[in-house]
Formats: C-alpha cells, structure tokens, sequence
C-alpha cells in the first residue's frame, strides 16, 4: 500500500537505482503516472518528458485496445472487422487530443532524442497493460538504448506481458489478486493540469540550476 503518489515515486526509485548511472531518460504516462516520475527523475538526474500515446479503442469495445498513437507514428493490431476509414478517424481524433496536451504540458520545448538511451516508462499503475504493449512497438522506433517499464503497482498478467516486449519490468509491488490500481493508495486523488505543470517546472529548474 501507498501513501500517494509520491510515496510511491520514492519506493519506485529504490527498486530503479541500477539504472542510476545510465543515460536514461524518464518517459511520464500523464497525468497519474507525472508525480511517481518526478520523484524517479529528480533522484537521478534525468530528464523527463511526457509519454503522449493513446490507446486506439476497438470499434464495438473501445476499452479494449487494439492499438496506440503518437503524434508522429501509431501501431495498430489489423482485425478484420477493423476498417482503415475508422482508424483514420481514431488518428485525427487522438492526435487532436494530444497536441492540445503537449503545447499545455510541454510548451515550446522540443521531445527529447531516445536514441541509445535507456528509457523508463513510468505509471503509477498498471492494470492490464495492453496499451503499453501498443505504445512499445511506437517507442521502438526511436531507437532506444533499453526499454524499461516502472511502476508502484501492476497485475500479475500485465508484469508477465510486458516482460516479453521490453528489457525489464520493474515494480514495487505485485499483488495476488488486482483490483484497480487506486485500490493500493490510500490518497489517489485524480492528477489536476496545474499538478502536471508543477511537477514539470520544478524540473526544468533544477536542471537549469544544475
């Protein structure tokens, strides 16, 4: 069990020191995952920056995830009932979304090059996984040096699933039985713009003062 977020950025960041002298790179799934990896990202001096993929829903179910996109690039599982009219829509539908996200989140501060480094994706939860498994064939394409996935909490399923697809899966605490990531905190308020711009800026300072 987690106090709140932070708590669980600091238990995360214990479980990721073998990372510590990598040039790494934190990637922060917005907005619950930002808090858990400001703490991961001022422990080690990395920067961060902000994970902008969203799942591509299934037409009849769209919480189940057939996919994800990036502002630049998508990964799409192809099923036959599936058609590229409705992906099409899907695309400009998200990438709508998340430009709105990055010109509020990250300004005018251009992404951060993947290339040869070590990255570590942090949630402060993770259910399923499906959408990481998506957004992993995305991130895979900027040529990163490792891929390593953090966070507090995470089913069973999910840890054994995302262990096939990336380097490693580190995470604090993996219960017998899941039910819900907000079950393991006991403050999981909803992650505000304001709480997402706090943490980021904190950041940028200590880098600029560094």
């Amino acid at each position: 069990m987690f106090r709140d977020r932070i708590d669980a950025g600091m238990q995360l960041a214990e479980k990721l020191k073998k990372y510590k002298k990598d040039k790494g790179i934190i990637l922060a799934v917005p907005r619950g995952g930002i808090p858990v990896a400001y703490i991961v990202a001022k422990e080690f001096g990395f920067p961060i920056d902000v994970m902008l993929t969203k799942k591509i829903g299934h037409p009849l179910y769209k919480e189940y995830a057939i996919g994800a996109a990036s502002l630049t690039d998508y990964f799409v599982i192809p099923y036959e009932n599936v058609s590229e009219d409705y992906i099409r829509e899907e695309l400009k539908r998200i990438r709508t979304r998340l430009t709105d996200m990055y010109n509020r989140f990250m300004g005018d501060v251009p992404p951060e090059n993947l290339k040869g480094k070590t990255v570590i994706v942090i949630d402060d939860g993770i259910a399923t996984g499906n959408t990481l498994m998506a957004t992993i064939n995305i991130l895979r394409k900027a040529n990163p040096g490792k891929i390593i996935i953090g966070a507090p909490v995470a089913s069973r399923s999910a840890v054994q699933k995302l262990s096939t697809v990336v380097d490693d899966v580190v995470v604090v605490y993996v219960p017998d039985e899941f039910y819900g990531v907000g079950g393991f905190y006991d403050d999981f308020t909803q992650v505000s713009d304001e709480e997402v711009m706090y943490y980021l800026d904190k950041l940028r300072e200590l880098r600029k003062a560094g």
